[in-house]
């Protein structure tokens, strides 16, 4: 069979969670159906070895189609129209508007939906128009969870037999980084210095934040010492009073934390990042006393589960997805409710034997969340959705 794939998205050389969804997906789609061939379309030449089929295995092909503009909907759907592959798959993009042919596409999640201010107006717009689009004609779709299923059927009136939860997988090779030498790189980079609580993803309104910086707030208004048994400050390392840090770029629509963090008095207490690599990302995660995310909407979300393989303790909210995600490896909060967050910290940061049972239910948590497992239940789905399009009548 010939399947093809929008590969776009996994080109972006920083990468949120949907373009880290695109590109390990196809990197292990490849290897676990070598029966199959898979052709790649890309808007450019991808950098060296980027996929595990980079020309260099009999069943993975590159198309290069360059486009100045509105590639999607010109040489992509031209490509497909002209050359169509058995099935098509999108994993975080939108299906070509004169595409006929059978697609199994990826929502991974109806933020837009939840939180409109977050979005510019003809965005929203578009991404309402697409997401309902595919409902209708996608051969399949998957959902990132069982959140976003639900989601979908209620938003759109989608069939739910016409949904597939894949989830998403866990990085099995993210390990704490336990090296001294490295931690303290990344801290001078960045600007942090531990203790600190963390936070990882985009900077935007449903990610909670201002709660969050409330919660911390509040507790340095307690002033109580914040210390406790079991936190990982490497000896050695300098260490000063407890901060927070917020990792991650922000949206055009995002608002100014670092004015309200100077508003509150937390100027020296806050500080943003900005988008992370991996490195950084690992080594924060590493060395974080707890990581905080008490996010009000999330389509999977990817840093609990990275925190987890890292052996830090996890708070995040009990809503969307992330009762999925976390199970029982995570203090959960009522993501609208300040003080919740606030005790929630609290106690991690104090109570060692809550902190290792969650770092313990953490590592067990995490193995439950593979790529391999994805690929394998992925591929099920394109070779039914070819399948049904066989079986249709002409």
């Amino acid at each position: 069979m010939l399947i093809g794939i929008d590969a776009s998205r996994a080109l972006k050389a920083q990468r949120t969670g949907t373009e880290r969804y695109a590109l390990e997906l196809i990197r292990r789609l490849i290897v676990e159906a070598p029966q199959h061939h898979f052709r790649l379309y890309l808007p450019h030449q991808p950098p060296a070895r980027l996929f595990a089929g980079d020309g260099q295995i009999e069943n993975c092909t590159l198309r290069v189609l360059p486009a100045p503009r509105l590639w999607t909907h010109t040489r992509l759907a031209a490509e497909l129209s002209f050359a169509p592959p058995d099935v098509f798959f999108e994993p975080a993009h939108v299906l070509p508007w004169i595409y006929r042919g059978p697609t199994v596409v990826t929502v991974h999640d109806l933020g837009f939906h939840y939180f409109p201010a977050a979005h510019p107006l003809f965005e929203r717009l578009y991404l309402d128009w697409t997401t309902r689009r595919h409902t209708h004609v996608a051969t399949t779709l998957l959902a990132d969870s069982e959140a976003t299923r639900q989601d979908l059927v209620r938003v759109y009136g989608t069939p739910s037999q016409k949904i597939q939860v894949v989830y998403p997988g866990a990085d099995q090779d993210l390990v704490p980084e336990e090296r001294l030498d490295m931690l303290q790189a990344v801290w001078r980079k960045l600007g942090v210095m531990p203790p600190f609580l963390l936070f990882i993803g985009t900077l935007q309104p449903r990610k909670n934040l201002v709660r969050l910086m409330e919660a911390f707030r509040l507790l340095l208004l307690q002033n109580r010492p914040l210390t406790g048994d079991g936190w990982r400050i490497p000896t050695g390392s300098h260490t000063g009073d407890l901060s927070l840090v917020l990792a991650g770029k922000s949206t055009r629509q995002g608002y100014d934390l670092a004015a309200l963090s100077r508003e509150w008095g937390l100027a020296d207490k806050v500080q943003l990042t900005g988008y992370i690599d991996d490195t950084e990302r690992r080594a924060l995660l590493s060395s974080a006393a707890v990581f905080t995310f008490p996010s009000l909407y999330e389509g999977f979300g990817f840093p609990v589960l990275e925190a987890m393989a890292c052996a830090t303790p996890v708070l995040c909210s009990h809503s969307s997805s992330l009762p999925e995600v976390a199970g029982d490896a995570a203090r959960t909060v009522d993501a609208q409710a300040t003080e919740a967050i606030g005790q929630g910290i609290l106690d991690l940061l104090t109570q060692a034997d809550l902190r290792a049972t969650y770092v313990e239910r953490g590592r067990a948590q995490v193995k439950k969340f593979t790529w391999q497992a994805a690929a394998r239940q992925a591929i099920g789905i394109l070779e039914a959705a070819a399948g049904q399009a066989v079986a249709a009548p002409r």
